[in-house]
């Protein structure tokens, strides 16, 4: 009797393997080689800068051809061309970007309030909006260094964050930890910007910060390529249009406008050697 049990057991078993057997291979989804070719030459941040979840969802949509196969910032020209080369087709990199903080005056502006709970911006700015007279200004808290996997962004306290460019990959972690959404993304190459994002009227921003953009439109005349506009009162410099020229630079009243231009080599001339 005590191996009938043992005999339906051994059945159900064989029958259980057979059906698991026959469903790996009826329900099998086929995988793409050139997604595991790409998987493996994608760095693996899994930082989302492509705007698809990981790297393993970026690949699939790159082997598929639902997305271009220069959006891993991380990875580099490099990656690009190994990407391109796994694809057979000529790929052109992206210019790299990097993550620029639009603010200047933080860590000396007004405050109009006092915050003394945990040093958290996403905290601090559901307190008064944040205990700084400008509403957009930085809170210095270091919320976006935290989340910084790359150590591409260094803080102290009571100062404003600071961008590592040769670091910074353009994942865009720190823009979206940003409560008050004043880090944006610039191509590196691009070094002539507003640092300032104060939405208040001229003499209200400036009584607030000295630094402030105070929406003066100096800087829209004087451009001569019309890379400027005014908008929610600032000043904001279109990077595909600036030429870099520092006009802009040069009429700002509060200085508000960043120059990033590497200096001029001045040049001896014949009669100075």
């Amino acid at each position: 009797m005590w191996l009938f049990p043992l005999i339906c057991m051994g059945a159900l078993g064989i029958a259980f393997g057979a059906g698991l057997a026959y469903a790996s291979k009826k329900f099998a989804v086929e995988v793409n080689p050139k997604v595991e070719a790409l998987i493996n030459v994608l760095p693996g941040a899994n930082c989302g800068a492509c705007g698809y979840p990981g790297c393993s969802g970026y690949a699939s949509a790159v082997a598929s051809g639902d997305a271009e196969p220069n959006l891993c910032s991380p990875g580099g020209s490099e990656t690009v061309d190994k990407i391109a080369e796994i694809l057979g087709v000529e790929v052109t990199a992206a210019e790299p970007k990097t993550a620029f903080i639009k603010c200047a005056g933080a860590k000396d502006a007004v405050k109009d309030s006092n915050y003394s709970g945990v040093q958290s911006c996403a905290l601090a700015a559901l307190i008064n909006k944040g205990p700084n007279a400008c509403k957009n200004a930085c809170l210095m808290m270091g919320d976006c260094m935290d989340v910084c996997q790359f150590d591409a962004i260094t803080w102290q306290p009571g100062e404003i964050p600071v961008i590592i460019e040769e670091k910074c990959t353009a994942c865009g972690k720190c823009v979206q930890i940003c409560p008050k959404n004043i880090i944006n993304m610039r191509p590196k190459s691009k070094r002539v910007l507003v640092l300032c994002s104060s939405q208040d009227k001229g003499a209200v921003a400036r009584k607030a910060c000295k630094v402030a953009c105070i929406a003066c439109t100096k800087c829209v005349k004087e451009c001569p390529v019309d890379a400027i506009k005014i908008e929610n009162n600032f000043a904001i410099v279109d990077t595909e249009k600036c030429i870099l020229c520092g006009k802009c630079v040069a009429v700002c009243p509060t200085k508000a406008i960043w120059d990033g231009r590497p200096p001029k080599k001045s040049v001896k001339k014949i009669s100075d050697v």
